[in-house]
């Protein structure tokens, strides 16, 4: 039996969109797996969505193996992106599964009068074998150990930036007033040296500076091993060329989006982002809100601090200044963010931008 698997594209979110027709045997199994981070439920469905087997186990390597070796030769094989869930991926993907990675933003579970943890699973199955199933995509295991690194560092500079704080309410409490903006460059080091606070306030300034030491070395460290892991990459140069788009920049573009040729558009590629407004229409009636946000917080972030610092660079400070006279700072950084974005997809795609190179020629 044929069955046609067609091509859905939604805001944020992705299902499995193969380009052809797929020969899908009766016998093939649909396996829905509820994976939580001690224990799973796995449901087995056949190709009319009869039940073949449930079954609950402990998230052991071996005992997912078991079940697994009841579902026949090649079963399509469905977990939920949720806490944890790297390695259960890649032994389903080496014991021969084709593995979907469901989207959690598209499981409306929510409203359902009965929900646990076999409904789940048996859903998942059923998505997946209706073809209805939003799926994330699955990033291969050395993008994995790329993301590592760059969601590390980001997580230690926010940290550090929390210990920084700490520092100037220490001074704050002292009545000590900064005399630098960046209290932490070689004349804000001077003046924090040359304190007279009290003994509790001294010893915990001391302290804070010592973990800021320790964090720099660890961020400086990060940063050598994300460059080496980069510096072949044509897409992570060509980036590079974009105002306000740096080596740290561009290796958060590189690691959190993966492959850019799985979005058709930029379009595409900024809705992912979460960087396009929501829209709900029903009849003639037509909203579109806020942007939503989905996708990777870490991308938007990255693209609104560089929008903020440098507006674009020159190609794009004239439109930012005139979208943020008539609409508003916050809705200028929103669009040129996407701007910016598309300048990335196809520097990303192609290992070169083209209208920035004519630009640079021109000049």
């Amino acid at each position: 039996m044929k069955v046609p698997r067609l091509v859905v594209e939604t805001r944020g979110l992705h299902t499995y969109t193969p380009s052809q027709e797929e020969e899908a045997p009766m016998d093939r199994q649909y396996v829905g797996i509820d994976f939580h981070r001690r224990r799973s439920v796995i449901v087995r469905l056949d190709g009319n969505g009869e039940r073949l087997g449930l079954h609950r186990i402990v998230n052991d390597p071996g005992e997912l193996m078991a079940v697994m070796a009841l579902c026949g030769e090649g079963p399509e094989v469905v977990i939920e992106a949720t806490y944890g869930w790297y390695w259960a991926v890649q032994l389903l993907q080496d014991l021969g599964a084709r593995v979907h990675l469901a989207n959690p933003n598209a499981l409306n579970w929510g409203d359902r009068r009965v929900k646990n943890d076999e409904l789940d699973a048996h859903d998942l199955a059923d998505m997946l074998r209706l073809n209805r199933l939003g799926e994330a995509w699955i990033a291969p295991p050395a993008m994995r150990e790329l993301r590592e690194l760059v969601r590390y560092r980001a997580k230690l500079v926010q940290l550090r930036t929390g210990l920084k704080a700490q520092v100037h309410a220490v001074m704050a409490k002292e009545g000590v007033l900064p005399k630098h903006t960046d209290m932490f460059c070689i004349g804000g080091n001077r003046q924090l040296d040359a304190m007279e606070l009290g003994a509790p306030f001294a010893h915990r300034v001391r302290s804070l500076r010592e973990l800021i030491a320790v964090y720099d070395r660890e961020i400086v460290q990060l940063e050598r091993d994300i460059h080496q892991h980069l510096k072949h990459d044509r897409g992570y140069q060509a980036i590079q060329a974009i105002n306000g788009v740096g080596k740290i920049s561009a290796a958060v573009l590189v690691a959190e989006i993966g492959d850019v040729t799985r979005f058709p558009t930029p379009q595409h590629l900024s809705s992912w982002c979460g960087l396009t407004p929501k829209h709900r229409e029903s009849d003639l009636k037509t909203r579109r809100g806020r942007i939503s946000k989905q996708g990777s917080r870490l991308v938007r972030a990255t693209l609104i601090e560089g929008i903020s610092r440098y507006h674009g660079g020159s190609i794009l400070d004239a439109q930012y200044r005139k979208l943020a006279k008539r609409r508003g700072r916050n809705k200028a950084r929103i669009a040129l963010a996407r701007k910016v974005l598309t300048l990335v997809y196809y520097g990303l795609r192609d290992g070169e931008i083209r209208c920035l190179a004519k630009a640079e020629t021109a000049a």
